[in-house]
């Protein structure tokens, strides 16, 4: 009842705090299913990847995030699951037979369009760490879904690690090109050919 005033609240906080400018370059707000993913950061990453998005595309997009983070206390587990609704995923792996990306595959089943993180944990170095393979293997599994690269820029400098007020700083979420794996292409090119394109997307490479 109270998660779309909720979901107002965060997202203007957002958008206000950083200012943020969405940057539509090789793409538009279109309401198809989408794979969208963006550097790695901040934890505000995705909320602010998310607040960038036009209302009609935040209802079809569900932010991946880890359990073991956000089932730490009963606020984390609403935000996550009732405001964001976003998809949960076992980075421990207690279990080896499971497989990860099983929620993910779930969710895409379903029609949703995901936000995730290819690099697979917070990068507080310039450029990127070598990303994940998750990426590849929903690229496979779901053709049909676009696969977008999204830079998110200046969020790290609006609130540095140990910083308890923010810094006034324009953030800008660039949305690029859809990528598409190709007919027998190998997970190293496709992941070294998005990482690529996810780098072209950032202000010094632009």
């Amino acid at each position: 009842m109270f998660e779309p005033v909720v979901a107002f609240l965060i997202t203007s906080m957002a958008r206000t705090v950083t200012g943020a400018r969405s940057l539509w370059m090789g793409c538009a707000p279109e309401p198809v299913q989408r794979i969208y993913f963006a550097n790695h950061s901040s934890h505000g990453d995705f909320v602010l990847l998310w607040a960038s998005l036009p209302s009609a595309l935040r209802k079809l997009t569900r932010p991946v995030a880890g359990s073991d983070y956000w089932n730490k206390s009963a606020l984390r587990r609403y935000i996550i699951s009732r405001v964001f609704n976003g998809v949960l995923i076992d980075r421990e792996r207690k279990d080896p037979v499971d497989n990860p990306l099983q929620p993910m595959l779930d969710a895409l089943e379903n029609g949703d369009s995901l936000i995730i993180f290819p690099e697979g944990t917070r990068n507080l170095e310039e450029g990127l760490l070598p990303f994940k393979s998750g990426l590849y293997h929903l690229a496979k599994r779901y053709p049909q879904a676009q696969v977008i690269p999204v830079w998110i820029a200046n969020l790290n400098r609006v609130m540095p690690k140990g910083r308890v007020l923010p810094l006034p700083l324009l953030c800008t979420t660039s949305f690029g090109a859809p990528l598409q794996l190709t007919e027998g292409e190998s997970k190293e090119l496709f992941l070294s050919r998005s990482r690529d394109a996810l780098l072209a997307l950032a202000p010094e490479h632009s």
